[in-house]
Parts: structure tokens; sequence; C-alpha cells
């Protein structure tokens, strides 16, 4: 029983790790962009006018 107890202490500081993780990121604004993802898919990596060609 004593090691039930231990599991779900560190499983509760895990997931409290996880979640000050996530409010952290949060308020750095690792997720403001919602705009740009959407649109990148249309816009080439690259120029191939621009390539050196040899």
């Amino acid at each position: 029983m004593s090691a039930i107890i231990i599991l779900l202490i560190i499983s509760l500081l895990v997931a409290g790790g996880f979640l000050l993780a996530f409010i952290f990121s949060v308020r750095n604004g690792q997720f403001d962009d919602d705009y740009t993802p959407s649109i990148r898919i249309l816009f080439d990596d690259k120029d191939p006018e621009s390539e050196d060609r040899i």
C-alpha cells in the first residue's frame, strides 16, 4: 500500500511540473501566433531564380 502512495505522490509532482511548464510557456507567448502557420504553406521556401546554378 505504501508503494501506491509513493507512486501517486511522484505522479502528482510530475503532473504539476508539466502544468507549470505549460503555464510558463503560455505566459511567454509561445502559443500566440495563430495566423502564420495557416499561411506558411502558401509561400515557397526558396526563390528558384535566385539560386546559383552550376
